[in-house]
């Protein structure tokens, strides 16, 4: 058993409440590979905002339990090498799909898990949660649960259509489970293609496809059922287009890419939503860097040389972010 405090992370807990008072959303960040953990951190560090580090069962499985955990631990390092004598940094699995797997990323060194129960029965979902967070929280652990269902496809998750959470369950759902945090389902989607065309309108003076707004309908209902109760959001990637447009440029095949507009999700992140769950945007970024050194330098084999300007591109991702979208910087 290795205690995430040993590591030098920390939980979500106060984390969220300074977050819901100061009107702003923590990044959520996802990462598979050093480059992207150097960015990030670069980035939070450089801003002074907290971030979670997210990891999926499948990048998990890809970096190696034992290893994720000395990332983390070097993470909170570097960060005070890069002059942050007081990180707030989380180490969080993201959809996890069963409690073996919370419980083994738990013994490993994770300061908060989700258990994504939404595509269960009701009683199922809150069973299992349930069950999470017994065992989390006697280690500290936070806990993030999920009601709704949303669309896309990234990792092992996939569905083809949404279900709205139903504001009138999450009082019974968070009263049952004692979850620290709730994922809901508002419009968001998870993967580059959020959108199918049919559902977009396109902007007149720059031909783009513009999808549908998010349901703050729903949000609304969901923030007066649970005053102050902290909200996540998943599936909310931008899919910024320049970095389509040089996937594309450079022989890439992405079309009809869309993501969420970024001026909802700032109407969000001022909202009870105090974690919102960014990935495809990271991943656009980096390929968008590696795919112009290579096709501008057919010569280059050295990954430094590739990898280098891919995590530079990141960088520049995620710091626009927290000072932009989300107003993280400052924070910590």
């Amino acid at each position: 058993m290795v205690s995430y405090k040993e590591l030098g992370l920390v939980n979500t807990r106060e984390m969220f409440a300074k977050a819901i008072n100061g009107g702003y959303a923590i990044p959520a960040f996802n990462f598979n590979n050093m480059e992207q953990l150097q960015a990030i951190v670069q980035a939070a560090a450089e801003t002074k905002s907290p971030v979670i580090l997210q990891v999926s069962k499948g990048a998990r499985n890809y970096a190696n339990q034992t290893l994720l955990r000395y990332m983390a631990q070097g993470a909170v390092e570097y960060a005070k090498e890069l002059g942050w004598e007081n990180p707030q940094i989380v180490l969080h699995l993201d959809h996890g799909d069963s409690f073996e797997t919370c419980k083994s990323c738990i013994e490993f060194g994770f300061s908060s898990v989700m258990i994504d129960g939404s595509h269960l029965p009701y009683d199922e979902n809150v069973a299992l949660t349930r069950k999470v967070v017994d065992y989390a929280h006697q280690y500290d652990v936070t806990v993030e649960g999920e009601l709704g269902v949303l669309a896309g496809v990234e990792d092992e998750v996939s569905s083809d259509h949404h279900t709205y959470t139903r504001p009138e369950e999450v009082v019974d759902f968070v009263t049952k489970t004692g979850c620290d945090s709730l994922a809901i389902s508002i419009g968001t989607s998870h993967g580059a293609y959020k959108f199918k065309p049919e559902q977009c309108h396109k902007d007149p003076e720059t031909g783009r496809l513009v999808p549908p707004p998010l349901a703050f309908d729903v949000l609304d209902g969901v923030m007066k059922e649970l005053p102050g109760f902290p909200i996540v959001l998943h599936g909310s990637s931008s899919v910024p287009q320049e970095e389509v447009d040089v996937i594309n440029a450079y022989g890439g095949q992405l079309e009809a890419a869309i993501g969420i507009p970024e001026d909802q999700l700032r109407k969000a992140a001022k909202s009870a939503v105090c974690k919102i769950n960014i990935d495809s945007d990271s991943r656009l970024a980096m390929t968008a860097a590696v795919r112009k050194v290579l096709a501008e330098k057919k010569g280059e084999f050295d990954p430094r040389k590739y990898l280098g300007p891919a995590r530079d591109n990141m960088k520049k991702l995620y710091i626009h972010k927290i000072i932009n979208v989300l107003g993280s910087d400052g924070k910590a």
